[in-house]
């Protein structure tokens, strides 16, 4: 139930907070000393959780802000459940300049307090009341200024079009570099805001605007509604001189009893392509509405298009933020663009149920939050937009988590925390598309009906509160009548790294029938340290040729008992949704292999993956993985089509050695894919379906930039350098080329024409506005070679790329071993300006963009080297090192692998 604030508290408070600002310009006052005759107690600051015995109630929240100063100043007025006597509490603030506490106890007595920010780094700060006070409500308002944030965190500028915005990003645990707060997922509370801006701009937040004041001097005062109860890191606002349009209004459900009205908001100017993206609103409401059969709770809907961000999108509760170019549409737009929007949408949208309606306790279960909204945006796409085949891109998504996952490094889902590392560094594949695949998996195995039953019951019993992994288990357990042993083997998912691995041996010998031996064990590459022997409780679920059957499967060895005689082939993933890779005895995988072709899109894509760890294990050589992609290449589905081609990339790439190994990998996948890419040709063409545009992109970019088809990269090339001429405007004609392939394109003619293109690139995107045409020219700035690319990320440090962007450019560079130590040389000298620009959560990502595509030794080294001593200076580094460093070791063991040589599969 939703905690009302009485509305006499309410209106103390906001006048309390507004009087801060009333007068223009005030002084700083300086702070009463507490009395001395207590002496402050001395216990630890709290590193991980704050206490439970001072809970905040409500935030009135009172910002004087101009977008285009460098500082802002406010108030903050926190009502706050002591529960114990103390003389002291704890909350966050980072980088925060407090000029006054005063401290208001339940009598209405105000006294003066101390503020101390105790542990900077990690934004832990303490409040002394200068008195033993017992349990109690109390009122703390705390005057503060601060520096806008220039690393896309807390309340942060940006510059864009000569115009000045200011905006929030706020998870994970930056909410305390905006205001002083209890910046904890486990404290909600509401939010009510007011700002004062420039009569000039415009402001939104997370409630709807309750009132506008006008003051003598230029300034304006919105007042905005109070929120639900909320946790730090979904308050939301931005001021600037935004472009704000009404979109489509949602009408009143079975759920839901008011409308929802939807709103864009984009920098100035933009405000006219936010259109096709606010129509995309309302279907996914009122599915998502549907399916937990719990209202949009929220009032109204805002989408905002941001010019520069940190994160994709972020979920705040009627406030939702996003990199501008995902709103920003229009009809030329790419098939990707729209469907990558569409997706998008709907993974934030749902989070305004699993995240904003039921929050989180704590951070090591983000997964309730992000696996929740992937597994909800594929099943809400299946429905509308069943073209989208997000079935298939679940599957896709929950293997490329296998990758990450095979690592002894990886994180479990439910990571414990023990610092700020390990919650930056949440926000990744195993959160996302192994939380949505473990979902999935466990889905399938119940029944869709009984696990929505079981969502429905989790949403109603915790709205508006919190929860855990428990609550959520022993809800869909509850439904689907199942006991300790479902419970405990979903947790086994949850609770370790790593991907099964399920050995699976046909018996038709059996005197009472034939018998499916499955062996698990944990899954590991060539040259892995990690000890195999790990059980989970896995919902196996086996196609035969006339029939599916399943079975928990949570010992070493489970005989499953096959009905009907001896099957002619069986599937060890059934529709491809277990989260686990499979090996067969050879006679049964040959069996399967005969029958593949006739069997599911997602079983192929399966089948696909399952060649895939084989040749990972050393146990599929490379020949045979060139087989596997002839064999599946022609498939009419896209997915299962392309589905080979990373294996053939890494074996192109790393294990042919010599210029004619690479040529019989070429030429083989020329053969496999030219053709079908020949037939799209170069150009969109009128009434050709979505998945034709994008499978000419998938295939123009793998043949034209990786595996460098002469053919292709004539075509592209042509495109690329008509998109380099200048009009009479003296801006290059980036039109010129299809839409769908300029950033292909654009690279291609990088490649070619080096320093010309670099150049022409490079000024051009100080012209340009549009972030779609921008990303093109960055990518293709990626892709400089020789001393240009180190042009290009000199380039990318400096203000004409934003700081959201950079990453792009830094990311290319590293297909040969020369590239890659031209890259780290680089990088090591300017390291500095790198954290600079990238700030505090980029530590977990360093590694990896310092050392990523590495395969020796000698690079392993290296990257420890260098970022040993720098561990501690950045939160998440020690785990993206160690992910880095186990990635390049692991590539360099499969490529000593002995195997026989590519050349003999050359056709």
């Amino acid at each position: 139930m939703l905690a009302r604030i009485p509305l006499s508290l309410l209106s103390l408070l906001s006048l309390a907070a507004a009087s801060a600002l009333a007068v223009p310009g005030r002084s700083s006052a300086a702070i009463a000393p507490p009395s001395a005759a207590i002496v402050p107690s001395s216990e630890a600051p709290p590193l991980e959780m704050l206490p439970r015995w001072a809970v905040p109630q409500s935030y009135v929240l009172a910002l004087r802000s101009d977008p285009a100063a460098s500082d802002y100043r406010g108030t903050v007025t926190i009502a706050v459940d002591l529960r114990k006597t103390s003389d002291h509490l704890w909350l966050h603030g980072k980088e925060l300049r407090v000029q006054s506490v005063t401290i208001t106890d339940a009598g209405g007595r105000a006294h003066p307090g101390r503020y101390t920010e105790t542990v900077p780094k990690a934004g832990v700060a303490r409040i002394d009341f200068g008195e033993l006070l017992g349990p109690q409500r109390l009122t703390l308002k705390i005057a503060f200024s601060a520096s806008y944030n220039g690393t896309l965190q807390g309340y942060y500028k940006v510059v864009f079009a000569g115009h000045a915005y200011a905006m929030t990003q706020m998870e994970p645990i930056s909410a305390r570099l905006a205001f002083p707060c209890f910046d904890e997922p486990g404290f909600k509370a509401p939010l009510m805001l007011s700002l004062t801006i420039p009569d000039a701009d415009t402001a939104v937040a997370n409630a709807a605007q309750a009132t506008e004041k006008s003051d003598p001097d230029g300034w304006k005062t919105l007042t905005f509604a109070p929120t639900k109860p909320l946790p730090t890191y979904l308050y939301a606002w931005a001021a600037g001189p935004w472009d704000i349009v009404q979109g489509p209004t949602i009408p009143p459900t079975r759920w839901r009893s008011e409308p929802v009205p939807v709103r864009g908001i984009a920098t100035r100017g933009n405000g006219r392509k936010m259109q096709r993206a606010l129509a995309m609103v309302p279907g996914i409401i009122e599915a998502e509405e549907s399916y937990y059969g719990f209202g949009y709770p929220f009032g109204k809907l805002d989408l905002a298009a941001l010019p520069d961000f940190s994160a994709g999108a972020m979920e705040n509760a009627g406030l939702v933020t996003f990199r501008d170019w995902l709103l920003l549409l229009d009809e030329s737009s790419s098939p990707d663009a729209v469907r990558t929007t569409f997706n998008d949408e709907a993974h934030e949208l749902a989070h305004q149920w699993t995240g904003d309606t039921v929050t989180l306790k704590w951070w090591n279960d983000i997964w309730l939050n992000e696996a929740f909204a992937t597994w909800m945006q594929q099943k809400v796409a299946e429905t509308l937009h069943p073209e989208y085949r997000t079935d298939l891109g679940r599957i896709e998504g929950g293997e490329g988590a296998m990758a990450d996952d095979s690592l002894v490094s990886a994180r479990m889902i439910r990571q414990p925390i023990t610092g700020e590392g390990d919650i930056d560094t949440a926000f990744d594949g195993i959160t996302y598309q192994k939380g949505a695949a473990v979902i999935g998996m466990f889905e399938h195995f119940v029944g869709p009906k009984a696990f929505q039953q079981g969502m429905r019951a989790y949403i109603t019993a915790h709205a508006f509160g919190n929860a855990d992994a428990d609550d959520l288990v022993e809800a869909i357990a509850a439904a689907a009548q199942r006991g300790k042993r479902f419970e405990d083997a979903f947790k086994s998912f949850l609770n370790q790294n790593g991907v099964p691995r399920v050995a699976s041996r046909l018996d038709c010998a059996q005197t009472g029938g034939p018998v499916l031996y499955l062996t698990q064990s944990r899954y590991l590459p060539i040259g892995s340290k990690g000890n195999p022997s790990r059980l989970w409780g896995i919902p196996v679920c086996v196609s035969f040729p006339d029939a599916q059957q399943c079975q928990l499967v949570d010992t070493r060895v489970t005989r499953m008992k096959v009905g009907g005689g001896c099957p002619k082939w069986y599937m060890p993933n059934a529709a491809g949704v277990g989260y686990y890779r499979f090996e067969m005895a050879k006679p049964d995988r040959a069996a399967l292999s005969r029958a593949i072709s006739e069997r599911s899109d997602a079983e192929q894509l399966a089948y696909a993956d399952s060649a895939s760890a084989a040749f990972q294990r050393g146990t599929l050589d490379a020949p045979e993985a060139l087989a596997v992609m002839r064999e599946l290449a022609p498939s009419s589905v896209r997915q299962v089509a392309l589905a080979p081609l990373g294996t053939v990339e890494w074996i192109y790439r790393y294990k042919a050695r010599s210029n004619t190994q690479r040529a019989a990998v070429r030429d083989a996948v020329e053969k496999a894919y030219l053709p079908r890419l020949e037939a799209l040709g170069y150009r969109r063409r009128a009434g050709e379906s979505a998945d034709d545009a994008l499978m000419r992109s998938s295939l123009a970019s793998a043949l034209g930039l990786t595996f460098k088809v002469p053919a292709v990269r004539a075509a592209l090339l042509r495109q690329g350098e008509a998109a380099l001429e200048r009009g009479a405007n003296g801006q290059l004609d980036l039109d010129a080329a299809n839409p769908d392939l300029l950033p292909t394109a654009l690279s291609v003619a990088v490649e070619e024409q080096g320093q010309p293109a670099v150049s022409a690139l490079m000024r051009q995107i100080g012209l340009t506005t549009d972030p779609v045409k921008r990303n093109a020219m960055l990518t293709a700035l990626s892709h400089a070679e020789g001393a240009e690319a180190d042009v290009a990320r000199d380039f990318a440090l400096g203000d004409e790329v934003k700081v959201g962007e950079m990453a792009m450019v830094l990311r290319g560079g590293r297909e040969t071993r020369a590239e890659r130590d031209q890259l780290w040389h680089w990088f090591t000298q300017h390291y500095r300006r790198i954290v600079e620009r990238s700030g505090i959560f980029s530590g977990g990502d360093l590694p990896q963009i310092a050392g990523g595509g590495g395969c020796s030794q000698a690079e392993a080294d290296r990257l420890e080297t260098f970022f040993t001593p720098r561990v501690d200076q950045l939160p998440g580094t020690k785990r993206g090192l160690g992910q880095a460093r186990e990635s390049i070791l692991l590539c360099t063991a499969l490529r000593a692998e002995q195997s026989p040589a590519v050349q003999e599969s050359r056709p």
